[in-house]
């Protein structure tokens, strides 16, 4: 099982959140909300508004989301989902524990404050002036940045 850090539509709440729980794209499992350790530019960009977080560590905000345990299955399709890498890519990143909610039995559960590894999706393949958007702490659809969030398209985090 591997984790990882969501920030945008697959958060509870947003709109492709479902995605993390159809069973023939594998298995995952809440564990937690968290937030990056280092700043990056989480911008909403491109023709259908998506959230972008760039991969410009020390720029931005501590970018705020939830930490997933995903099977082997479901990291497939998410890899897919994010068209890796020409979109999107795979990293680790150190993300701090707000809450974790997962009751754990193979390991201590992280206390808040707690740094621990996941696998995170971002972006070095932007449009130039990307970097000069606004930057977002936290994504929601529907929040008050007034950009329409459009479901067609690829890249969907």
């Amino acid at each position: 099982m591997t984790r990882v850090f969501v920030y945008g539509t697959l958060k509870k709440g947003q709109p492709n959140h479902y995605r993390m729980f159809e069973s023939t794209n594998g298995k995952a499992e809440f564990l937690a909300s968290a937030r990056t350790t280092q700043k990056y530019p989480l911008v909403i960009a491109g023709t259908h508004n998506l959230p972008f977080l760039l991969n410009i560590p020390g720029k931005g905000h501590s970018v705020r989301g939830e930490i997933y345990r995903v099977d082997d299955k479901m990291l497939k399709f998410l890899d897919e989902f994010e068209t890796v890498p020409s979109m999107y890519q795979r990293t680790e990143v150190e993300v701090e524990v707000e809450e974790w909610v997962e009751e754990t039995k193979k390991e201590e559960k992280p206390r808040a404050g707690s740094i621990i590894k996941a696998f995170v999706y971002s972006t070095t393949t932007y449009q130039p002036d990307w970097p000069s958007l606004p930057t977002y702490e936290s994504y929601d659809a529907c929040g008050n940045h007034g950009l329409k969030y459009e479901a067609k398209g690829s890249g969907l985090t």
